[in-house]
């Protein structure tokens, strides 16, 4: 039995705590990574600036809001305004279905929370497509193409990953998909789905290794190659967003979200919460240093050849054992 919070925490508190908490987590992250990339690659990484080099965070922000936000003269420059801005609301809108614990979340507890979630994912495209297509530059378009195929097609993957958890618990509710795993995680009945779901997740961010719409090497930084300033800061901050969003999704649909020991202490559901997803955030940031960048034409065809025939494999056979112990 999870313990209930000893006190009454008004919504719309909940609501600006945790939308500041997964920005600030999401700006810190850009020090972590860098920190633990250091680590990993037997180097200092940064350690100048304030302890341990913490600052360096700051002075990135600062640098940000301090540089020329400008705009190509041949770019279109009402879409080339907006663009880097949907990527940050659509994915905000998609953490306000998280639960964090069963009294912290944003939204409350929808029975359409994995529909909102991949229809948020989903709109977000539309900022790497008309920012590459607004910039009017090719190298731009050329990374708003990649960045179109490889969204939308890893969608339909992570959809059909994260059928099997919706057929074993019968509700679209996150709050009842992580109450339904309390004698047993999703990710043992369902590791096809929660293996496919992290590769799409991971896609779906355009992190390393699969950072193919931005790679610097073909396409110079891709679809935001025309950005600076707090337009290129948006695009950069959203990607860490989520990052932390893809996290906090596994650590719900396969990961038992905030179940574990509680000790009979009020605060442990949350503390479990945070740990696997930091587990989940780490995992990504160290993932960049230990696997090379694949071709494009070979991450596609992994994806509908492979990916596809094992996420509906893995609806198909998970459907027929619900039916059967059904009947």
């Amino acid at each position: 039995m999870t313990p209930a919070l000893p006190f009454v925490l008004p919504q719309w508190l909940i609501t600006v705590a945790i939308l500041l908490a997964v920005v600030g987590l999401a700006a810190v992250l850009i020090w972590v990574e860098r920190r633990a990339l250091g680590i990993w690659q037997d180097r200092w990484g940064p350690n100048r600036v304030w302890f341990l080099g913490i600052g360096q965070v700051a002075a990135d922000m600062i640098k940000i809001f301090m540089k020329d936000d400008w705009v190509p003269p041949f770019a279109d420059r009402a879409v080339f305004v907006i663009a880097p801005s949907i990527v940050m609301i659509t994915i905000l809108l998609a953490v306000a279905v998280v639960p964090f614990t069963p009294e912290l979340t944003i939204a409350g507890d929808w029975n359409i929370g994995v529909l909102f979630f991949l229809g948020m994912t989903s709109l977000a495209v539309y900022s790497v497509m008309l920012g590459g297509w607004s910039s009017n530059s090719k190298y731009a378009m050329l990374g708003t193409l990649r960045a179109s195929a490889q969204s939308i097609s890893y969608e339909v993957f992570m959809g059909l990953a994260l059928l099997g958890v919706v057929i074993q618990t019968g509700s679209f509710s996150l709050k009842d998909i992580v109450l339904a795993q309390q004698d047993l995680w999703f990710v043992v009945p369902q590791a096809l789905g929660f293996l496919i779901f992290m590769i799409a997740g991971l896609a779906e961010t355009h992190r390393l290794p699969l950072d193919l719409p931005e790679a610097e090497h073909e396409l110079t930084a891709g679809f935001h190659t025309e950005y600076s300033g707090m337009k290129f800061g948006m695009f950069f901050v959203g990607e860490y967003v989520a990052v932390v969003l893809v996290s906090a999704m596994l650590t719900t649909l396969f990961f038992g979200g905030w179940l574990g020991p509680t000790f009979g202490f009020w605060f442990m559901p949350i503390v479990w919460f945070a740990a696997k997803t930091g587990a989940f955030i780490l995992f990504f940031v160290l993932l960049r240093a230990a696997i090379p960048r694949p071709r494009f034409d070979q991450f596609m065809g992994f994806g509908w050849k492979v990916l596809l025939p094992l996420s509906l494999l893995n609806v198909v056979v998970t459907g027929a054992i619900v039916v059967g112990k059904g009947s």
